[in-house]
């Protein structure tokens, strides 16, 4: 399976509890198709008092979300399909690179 998203990427929850929610991408864990994203699906862990924490008790983090869940947001704000293509060179003598575009609008997105 192809993964379309990486890290920096604003993307949309498009299923589940946090459906409808945006966020950046934080980090992408490849081996198993998922993504954390800034501020969705947050879950409570309880901490047990170490060096770190001293008090310890319950703490509010993002947990992953699968890929398949997840659109890019593009440029605009709309959430897209991602395709890949090879670009114009920009100078002569430069060669042609791939990169990601919005099926939507056609657009690169950076």
């Amino acid at each position: 399976m192809k993964i379309h998203i990486k890290k920096g990427d604003t993307v949309k929850v498009i299923a589940g509890d946090s459906k409808g929610q945006q966020g950046k991408v934080l980090e992408v864990v490849v081996d198993k198709y998922r993504a954390l994203v800034e501020g969705t699906n947050m879950v409570h862990k309880h901490t047990k008092a170490s060096a770190k924490n001293s008090k310890g008790g319950i703490v509010k983090k993002e947990a992953p979300i699968h890929i398949s869940n997840l659109m890019v947001v593009d440029n605009k704000g709309n959430a897209t399909r991602i395709g890949r293509r090879l670009s114009e060179p920009k100078k002569v003598g430069d060669k042609a690179r791939l990169v990601r575009y919005s099926k939507k609008t056609g657009e690169e997105i950076k």
